[in-house]
């Protein structure tokens, strides 16, 4: 399956990223291909509540999950959208970071809300609190594709080995990790992160990135690391994006996924234990 990733530098405002979208579609199905996946919060990369609340929608109402449903059907393409910020009908407010996969019918096939919240404290000046503005989801998700069964994650998740451990032993044999990671912890982890997933899962990895700088109407600005990766199952980086924004493009063997799975049949050696 010919695959493209849209590497992004979304703002904060959803009707200028819809745009952006959809020339890239353009590209990538000019290019052939026909999966193509989106990074996460494509619709909106805003650090403002207040922001987000003007200018998202929920999920039934959103214009740019309508209009990417609409080009998926009229381009005959799978699209994986990495993740959109939706509204939730939650009583404390919080919105959903939701990944989307929409088939060449335009129908969504299978949703993903991003279970592990980024709270963190990079450097002094560089915080994170997710969970203060997104609420976590509780369910990971494996779907049927004719091209392989698609486990979803999105950025942060890539930490937690547990969850691809388990999307692969429910069938996954390609982990989406749509990110729009700190351009600090990218540097540090990004590549061996995504990396690891693909070798003890034996999976192909395709983890398509925001990048760049990234413009703010409302609030502070914020940067991201780039380098959207494909990753094949024995952990060779078949695609790296490297920082400018565009689209990269990979043709996945599933044999491959086989292949490696003979070579090295861990996800056949679990083991219960007791402690520590």
């Amino acid at each position: 399956m010919r695959t493209a990733l849209l590497q992004m530098t979304s703002s904060d405002n959803p009707g200028e990223n819809l745009g952006m979208v959809e020339k890239m579609l353009d590209e990538a199905v000019l290019g052939g291909a026909g999966f193509v996946l989106t990074p996460e919060v494509t619709n909106c990369l805003s650090a403002s509540r207040r922001h987000q609340q003007a200018v998202l929608h929920h999920e039934e109402d959103d214009p740019t999950l309508s209009a990417l449903q609409d080009a998926a059907a009229r381009h005959g393409i799978w699209l994986l959208l990495g993740s959109l910020a939706v509204k939730t009908h939650d009583v404390d407010g919080r919105f959903a970071n939701r990944q989307f996969l929409i088939s060449p019918q335009g129908e969504i096939t299978a949703r993903y809300d991003k279970i592990h919240m980024f709270d963190v404290d990079v450097t002094p000046e560089e915080t994170y609190r997710e969970s203060d503005g997104y609420r976590p989801g509780d369910r990971a998700v494996v779907t049927d594709t004719p091209f392989g069964r698609v486990g979803m994650s999105i950025c942060y998740d890539v930490r937690f080995g547990y969850l691809h451990r388990a999307l692969a032993h429910a069938g996954a044999e390609i982990l989406t990790v749509p990110a729009a990671f700190s351009h600090v912890t990218g540097a540090a982890h990004w590549h061996v992160l995504l990396r690891a997933r693909a070798i003890e899962t034996g999976c192909y990895v395709l983890a398509p990135a925001q990048t760049g700088r990234h413009l703010a109407s409302v609030g502070a600005c914020r940067q991201t690391y780039g380098h959207s990766l494909v990753v094949a199952p024995w952990g060779e980086v078949l695609v790296d994006a490297g920082i400018n924004s565009g689209v990269s493009y990979v043709d996945l063997d599933m044999e491959k996924v086989a292949e490696a799975r003979r070579r090295v049949p861990s996800l056949t050696h679990d083991r219960d234990f007791d402690g520590p």
